[in-house]
């Protein structure tokens, strides 16, 4: 039955169609977008053609309609002077593409802290990297770039804090936050960053790696950064940790083992049998933090903590708390997760800094020096004719030289002003113009030192000079050296009525603090490495 009704609805159809033209314009349509009694005005077309009219009335009024219709389709047709504005009546009247495309980059403000808690609000897109925003602050406020500017994620609340990569998303970053979060990002540097790169032996000692296949004849650190960036081998990262119990606040010392697939402890002493190992956590959707506070907010044993944090946002439960027994061990643990959860994206970023997705790329930024400049050498003016310095050693001890005469001319000229007592306010000026100097931090604590010297990078030769406490009258020169920090006091000693400044008791003196910083800076001496990178907190 039904069959026969939409055979007699088609051939109905195919009459109106040879009735009227408008009728044949909606059938051809409907059958170019499939089915033709899909559509709604094809019931109604059918209807017409199938039921006789009544009626004389009904019938006479019907003749009327369709005879009107006829002298419509008889008009003349005018010519349509915008053809490409036409469209089908089933679709719609303006076409998607006279609207403006949506922008897929849509942009969001972020705020930035510095060490000084100083803020900087940037509105980013939602593709930038975190490479990209730290070149932009370096633009804002032109610093000097040398790839050691670090993205840090801050969580306040539960006192722990990451490197971001310079890979990830930013937007990213903060969708991960909670609502009620006072997270931060802050901007300062990272001498560590990509240090394993350059000096693999600090990060990873004999006594902390093994190998899952024996191995002939000794392997040099190199060989294993080798190792962990191939996905066929990989080294094992072995040692006691302290980890908290979960819902407990007590802590509890286990061998751990870290592998490709994930960290795992053993059960039963320092046994690797696989019926001895459980899983403990996986990095592939987790986050390794460096603990700030672990004693005051954990109860930590020691404050060398660190823990796994789900991507998404989550509670205190969530954290999976561990503590090292030293910096050293804490280093190669982190160090050998970012390694294999990352792999080859961390070298990329190491070797290629500047590829990014928001087009911050090296050929949009300017250059921080022009090209002439790269193209300068040393001269001596000392002759009567000039003469290209040519051995690098010489040019150094000249520029050194240079610069040392320069600095004595400026101190005489800041001291004198043409005053009788010269050499006194001289003698007062050298002890105070150490004061505007970014590696000089006045009257910090010596956890506050190692705490800024910890936050920028365990780097051998990363140091600041402060303001010693136990001796109002002498400075402290605090450094790094084998991912350790160390302490040198400054001692003034006096002559001919004349103060200067040692680190070795009085057999190289100097007359203010900044000579004794770049002498230490050029001269190892009395130190166990030269001074290469000072800790500053620089506003934005």
């Amino acid at each position: 039955m039904t069959t026969s009704l939409q055979d007699g609805q088609s051939a109905a159809g195919r009459a109106a169609a040879r009735d009227s033209p408008l009728a044949a314009q909606v059938c051809g349509a409907a059958q170019g977008r499939g089915d033709a009694h899909d559509l709604a005005p094809a019931p109604w077309l059918h209807a017409r053609a199938l039921l006789p009219p009544p009626d004389g009335t009904r019938g006479c009024a019907a003749d009327r309609r369709k005879k009107k219709d006829l002298d419509v389709l008889e008009m003349p047709s005018i010519p349509n002077p915008f053809p490409e504005l036409c469209c089908s009546p089933f679709t719609s009247v303006l076409s998607a593409g006279l609207f403006p495309k949506e922008n897929l980059r849509k942009k969001q403000v972020i705020k930035v802290y510095s060490e000084d808690e100083t803020s900087r609000a940037l509105d980013v897109p939602s593709d930038i990297t975190a490479r990209d925003v730290c070149q932009l602050l370096i633009l804002k406020n032109h610093y000097i770039d040398d790839h050691n500017w670090t993205l840090f994620e801050n969580l306040p609340h539960i006192g722990l804090e990451r490197t971001i990569e310079d890979h990830e998303l930013v937007i990213e970053v903060l969708s991960n936050w909670g609502m009620e979060e006072e997270n931060k990002l802050y901007f300062r540097k990272n001498y560590a960053k990509y240090e394993f790169f350059k000096n693999p032996m600090y990060f990873f000692p004999e006594h902390m790696v093994s190998f899952a296949s024996e191995t002939n004849g000794e392997i040099s650190p190199t060989q294993i950064l080798q190792m962990f960036l191939s996905s066929s081998t990989y080294p094992e990262i072995h040692g006691f940790l302290h980890a908290k119990e979960q819902g407990k606040k007590s802590w509890k010392k286990i061998y751990f083992l870290l592998r490709r697939s994930g960290l795992y402890f053993s059960t039963k002493g320092t046994s690797k049998e696989p019926r001895h190992l459980q899983f403990f956590s996986e990095f592939g959707n987790s986050d390794i933090y460096v603990s700030l506070a672990g004693k005051k907010k954990h109860g930590a044993p020691t404050n060398y903590g660190f823990c796994f944090k789900p991507n998404k946002a989550g509670g205190p439960r969530d954290l999976k708390m561990l503590c090292a027994e030293e910096e050293q061990s804490r280093t190669c643990w982190v160090t050998a997760i970012r390694l294999l959860k990352y792999g080859m994206q961390l070298y990329q970023n190491y070797m290629h800094p500047y590829q990014g997705r928001s087009g911050c790329s090296s050929q949009s930024i300017s250059p921080m020096r022009s090209i002439s400049e790269n193209s300068l050498v040393a001269m001596d003016f000392s002759g009567q004719k000039s003469r290209v310095i040519e051995n690098p050693t010489e040019a150094l001890s000249v520029a050194v030289e240079e610069g040392l005469a320069w600095r004595k001319k400026g101190c005489l000229r800041l001291g004198t002003h043409g005053s009788p007592t010269a050499s006194s306010q001289s003698s007062t000026t050298n002890l105070a113009i150490h004061r505007s100097q970014p590696w000089f931090h006045h009257k910090i604590s010596r956890d506050e030192a190692q705490r800024l010297i910890i936050q920028q990078g365990l780097v051998d030769g990363v140091f600041l000079v402060r303001d010693s406490q136990s001796n109002p009258k002498t400075f402290v020169l605090s450094m790094s050296h084998g991912q350790k920090i160390k302490h040198f006091q400054i001692i003034p000693v006096e002559d001919d009525g004349e103060m200067f400044h040692t680190l070795d008791d009085g057999h190289t003196r100097f007359t203010d603090l900044i000579q004794l910083v770049e002498f230490y800076q050029l001269n190892r001496g009395v130190l166990p490495c030269k001074l290469k990178h000072y800790c500053a907190r620089i506003p934005l």
